[in-house]
């Protein structure tokens, strides 16, 4: 079992920033990619960012540009820097890990992170 603790949301003004961080733990093999999903009330789940465990991001395009996803292999620990926040982005964060064994791969998804853009 992996587990997953993110950190860092919370309230900001719209054009503000904020960063969130995802801790990984427990039996860890090979977390590829890791990434940040978000989910809108009324909405569905979607991808925000990903990284694979060599740095190959992929963003959706509605962040392009003010979001950046980074990550530290040696602390199996993902960031999101989010900046020029807006209203639209509200929604809960979660972290997603795919931990990979052999030809078997499973995912792990943090509790989630609420983050609020008020206008």
């Amino acid at each position: 079992q992996v587990q997953l603790v993110e950190s860092g949301g919370g309230l900001v003004q719209a054009g503000g920033s904020l960063r969130l961080s995802c801790a990984a733990s427990g039996s860890i093999d090979n977390l590829n990619p890791m990434g940040w999903y978000r989910q809108a009330p009324g909405k569905q789940r979607e991808l925000v960012a990903s990284i694979t465990s060599g740095g190959i991001t992929n963003y959706a395009d509605s962040v392009k540009g003010r979001f950046t996803i980074s990550r530290d292999n040696a602390k199996n620990t993902v960031y999101l820097q989010m900046n020029t926040l807006k209203p639209e982005d509200t929604a809960v964060y979660y972290c997603n890990a795919r931990n990979r064994r052999l030809w078997v791969a499973d995912d792990y998804w943090g509790q989630g992170t609420q983050v609020t853009v008020s206008s």
